[in-house]
């Protein structure tokens, strides 16, 4: 049976990003065992905390989804006394993970080097749009800009229509995982030798990597690729197609998927062609293939191609909707769409893309804005009074209500 505590159980992370890339890397950190301090700034909080529509009872779906399994400090950086309370923390923190923009940095006294100057030991997390140095490290980075500029966009979207965002924030959620990656490397060390560790992660190598092969085909001399609808560039078939009712896709990855296609499409013409027997041959005579593939399953529902492509062993799946994702019977099996605690139906996270087989899922509902100030400052030494005295000169904030423990607001 799986017990509660995660791996990183013990493990103390402050996590002062904002938006979506940093705010994921630190949910899965906690999901994790960690615990994840999130420090946010006096008034607004974290950016996404104001992002909507939609918002549930006032809160947005987008923050829900990313600032699970966290307490909230409610902290002004920019005041002297909250940068010695922000200090004071980073003091017991094994992880450190921020956003702030790299030539801001030292500005603020948060730099990498004179952090690990008073906690040798401290796992540093800069995240950034472009990385730390280079002659752009300085530039604003968001997701959108991040796909235009890696090249993501110019190979996505129709053929001969322009170039498309992938419709999700897929570079925010990606570079969230690798410096989940970096975080969890460096602990590993830092557990045998104690020593910390300074990480650069940023939404550009991010989508770089996601890129890698198509990069690499380029260089080897492979034309400049453009969208192309969601046809691959290296193999054939793999691509949407429509059928009687709605679009599925057919993904052929070897010549054995590509005989079973043909026998299970009735296409004897198509196996028994000695030009089409290799990958390099199908895509020389893509779109022969692939009009008489078209045309076959254009006969019949997606429901009876998926049946009988199945059963072939050919690799397909129907389009999915939203409504239908969070209906399909293995993502409701896995437990994927967790309930945010004390939102009824109206709130949803996804859980972590990781089974731990001893671990059991973690879902504490987000917290709310300054929910955890009092107790964190309290856990670090500061008396009633000196709380009291930051929070009247706006050093801290707390929430205007507390929280209980199933998450909905407690009555006064």
């Amino acid at each position: 049976m799986p017990v509660a505590l995660g791996p990183l159980e013990g493990v103390r992370v402050v996590d002062m990003t904002t938006s979506y890339a940093g705010p994921t890397a630190a949910m899965y950190l906690g999901d994790l065992g960690a615990t994840v301090i999130k420090v946010e700034r006096p008034g607004t909080g974290d950016d996404t905390r104001a992002w909507g529509p939609p918002f549930v009872d006032g809160e947005s779906a987008w923050f829900a989804s990313a600032n699970r399994n966290k307490k909230s400090v409610v902290l002004d950086i920019r005041a002297p006394e909250g940068r010695d309370v922000l200090l004071r923390l980073l003091d017991t923190a094994d992880v450190f993970l921020h956003n702030v923009n790299p030539a801001k940095v030292h500005g603020l006294g948060i730099d990498g080097e004179r952090l690990r100057s008073r906690n040798p030991r401290l796992v540093y997390c800069a995240m950034s749009g472009f990385g730390s140095d280079g002659p752009d490290s300085g530039l604003p980075g968001y997701d959108l800009v991040a796909q235009a500029r890696s090249g993501l966009m110019s190979v996505t979207g129709e053929s001969g229509r322009s170039p498309q965002r992938v419709s999700t924030a897929l570079s925010d959620v990606v570079t969230g995982m690798c410096a989940a990656i970096a975080v969890n490397a460096a602990l590993v060390r830092q557990r045998v030798s104690g020593a910390g560790e300074i990480i650069d992660v940023s939404l550009l190598d991010a989508d770089l990597a996601l890129m890698a092969p198509r990069i690499a085909a380029f260089h080897a001399g492979e034309p400049e690729p453009a969208p192309s609808g969601g046809t691959d560039s290296v193999l054939a078939v793999y691509q949407p197609f429509e059928t009687a009712d709605r679009t599925m896709v057919v993904a052929v990855g070897n010549d054995a998927m590509w005989q079973r296609l043909c026998a299970a499409l009735d296409l004897p013409e198509l196996a028994a062609d000695p030009a089409l027997a290799h990958n390099a041959g199908r895509r020389e005579q893509r779109a022969r293939v692939t009009e008489a593939i078209a045309g076959r399953l254009a006969t019949r529902p997606a429901a009876d191609w998926l049946r009988i492509l199945g059963e072939a062993g050919v690799p397909v799946a129907i389009v999915h909707t939203l409504s239908e994702v969070v209906k399909d019977p293995q993502v409701v099996a896995r437990g994927a769409v967790l309930p945010v605690p004390g939102s009824g139906d109206g709130l949803v996270t996804v859980r972590s893309p990781f089974r731990l087989s001893s671990t059991a899922a973690r879902n504490e509902r987000f917290p709310a804005l300054g929910e955890h100030t009092r107790q964190v400052l309290l856990g670090l030494g500061y008396n009633e009074e000196e709380i009291t005295r930051m929070r009247c000169t706006g050093v801290i904030a707390e929430a205007a209500e507390p929280v209980d423990a199933g998450g909905e607001a407690a009555a006064s």
